[in-house]
């Protein structure tokens, strides 16, 4: 495999693993108000003022995508097809969710959203990306 097509891998990876992080953390602090961790929304107050009052369920839901987030990487890393085809439905969600930006008349956030969502989604189809991940051998599976 080509020397960028590593490094472009390795950057989904660490993109996947950079979304566990954010997802745990705003979880955590949704599903457990009143930490020192909530010192973190300083970063993006108006998605916690929208967020904040749904409360603890919002919170499971983003621990819910942190696991499957955590889920991806693993299988990204391991080169597992399974682990492809993850990644590539949680950007697919992502940009239905760009799609939901649009008809709320959010015209930056769904321009923004779907570009960088829609380029990465390209990349994670492209040939070579698909071909990087192994059929699964349940010998070696997690």
């Amino acid at each position: 495999m080509a020397e960028t097509s590593s490094k472009g891998l390795a950057a989904v990876g660490i993109f996947l693993l950079f979304g566990t992080t954010m997802a745990s953390l705003a979880g955590v602090t949704l599903a457990f108000p009143g930490t020192k961790l909530d010192r973190i929304w300083a970063l993006n107050r108006a998605a916690h003022q929208q967020l904040a009052p749904l409360g603890r369920p919002v919170g499971i839901l983003f621990l819910l995508l942190a696991a499957l987030l955590l889920l991806a990487a693993l299988g990204w890393h391991r080169r597992r097809r399974w682990g492809w085809a993850l990644t590539v439905l949680i950007i697919a969600t992502q940009i239905v969710g760009d799609l939901v930006n649009l008809a709320r008349g959010d015209l930056l956030r769904f321009g923004v959203g779907v570009s960088i969502a829609g380029c990465l989604l390209a990349y994670l189809l492209t040939p070579k990306v698909k071909a990087a991940f192994s059929k699964d051998d349940p010998a070696k599976s997690c």
